[in-house]
């Protein structure tokens, strides 16, 4: 199962580098990895997505904690989030196939952020689910090249979970 971590850290140098070798000395893999200034001034919010099991987890966390600059460290899997992505996407487009890229762009809210003679480069903000669905349906023109930031996420202070809305919605349907 994949985690995702949200971990305070003071905003100093090599943390994030204490951090990336203590979970390489583990042999866990870091699927995703966004780092930047939190609401607090000196303190920066990292969240990660790691696989692991419970238990791994869950130890992944004390020895967070035993590092000097790690401030607070949660596992927000379960918890509802607003989570986001951003991704550029560089994708092969013609005269002849152009509007339909475009076409689907606009369904997906993809803003397009540069136009050359054959392709063009899309900007997509969104879930982690829309960028792997946008992927797949400009898969058939041919990807060139895509920069993911990795996710982002915050707790949801109403504590609605827009998973469980959705499922819900879906059996309804």
């Amino acid at each position: 199962m994949k985690h995702t971590l949200s971990v305070l850290v003071e905003d100093e140098a090599g943390v994030l580098s204490r951090i990336s070798s203590l979970f390489a000395r583990r042999g866990f893999n870091i699927e995703s990895l966004a780092v930047g200034p939190a609401e607090q001034g000196g303190v920066s919010r990292i969240t990660m997505v790691v696989p692991g099991d419970d238990r791994v987890i869950e130890q992944l966390t004390k020895q967070l904690y035993k590092l000097v600059n790690v401030l607070k460290v949660q596992d927000i899997t379960e918890t509802p989030c607003v989570e986001r992505e951003l991704m550029l996407l560089k994708v092969n487009a013609t005269s002849s196939n152009r509007s339909e890229v475009i076409e689907l762009a606009q369904i997906f809210r993809a803003r397009v952020v540069d136009v050359a003679e054959d392709s063009l480069t899309l900007e997509v903000v969104g879930d982690p689910g829309k960028m792997v669905a946008i992927v797949q349906v400009l898969q058939k023109f041919g990807l060139r090249e895509i920069a993911r930031t990795g996710k982002i996420a915050l707790t949801r202070e109403s504590g609605v979970n827009t998973e469980l809305l959705k499922s819900l919605e879906a059996k309804v349907s």
